[in-house]
């Protein structure tokens, strides 16, 4: 979930201003200095997490690994209330394992002052995808440049390859210039 700027790769809102241990040093005292295992973090889902670290049966982490797994495999976004949720998987008929570890622990359901952000985000994605669908001839290098400057919480993946992808305006978008729509999608993660 990380971006281009210093934030944390928990939540991608807060300035990332401390070093995390993915898997906790004091469980884990051999990851203490492993590159992969440091993480920028903010103070809010650092305290949240702490030593929490759950496994499953083959003890694999039950916490999303932001430096190798896609976010949106697990969560999902709900465009009302601007809050990080677990992702429902339909052939699973149930919540993803990981995502429902990740935002009981970071608490990504439950903090308001994060869903705001997270919210103001989507409505500039919105409002620029909007704008192209109403273009005859949208100019795809400038509406590319435009989504990944407003994107400043990686959502931009959740509207093109996630459950976003399936709603106004992204899916008119989609409909209305396919090419266009095409082309942001390998442009943009």
């Amino acid at each position: 979930m990380a971006g281009d700027t210093e934030r944390c790769m928990y939540c991608e809102d807060s300035h990332g201003s401390d070093i995390e241990h993915f898997w906790p040093k004091s469980h884990y005292p051999e990851q203490m200095f492993v590159w992969r295992n440091l993480l920028l973090c903010c103070t809010e889902c650092g305290r949240l997490k702490g030593t929490r670290f759950p496994l499953d049966e083959t003890d694999d982490p039950l916490l999303l690994d932001p430096t190798s797994e896609d976010p949106w495999q697990h969560l999902d976004f709900d465009p009302e209330t601007g809050n990080i949720v677990p992702r429902f998987d339909i052939e699973q008929n149930a919540f993803s394992r990981k995502g429902d570890s990740t935002v009981a622990i970071l608490e990504l359901d439950r903090r308001e002052a994060l869903a705001r952000v997270y919210l103001r985000t989507y409505r500039r994605l919105v409002q620029i995808t909007a704008d192209a669908i109403d273009d005859a001839n949208p100019n795809l290098d400038y509406l590319v440049e435009r989504l990944r400057a407003a994107d400043d919480h990686g959502l931009i993946a959740w509207c093109l390859h996630g459950a976003g992808k399936t709603m106004d305006p992204f899916c008119v978008l989609r409909e209305k210039h396919p090419d266009v729509w095409s082309i942001c999608c390998e442009c943009l993660p």
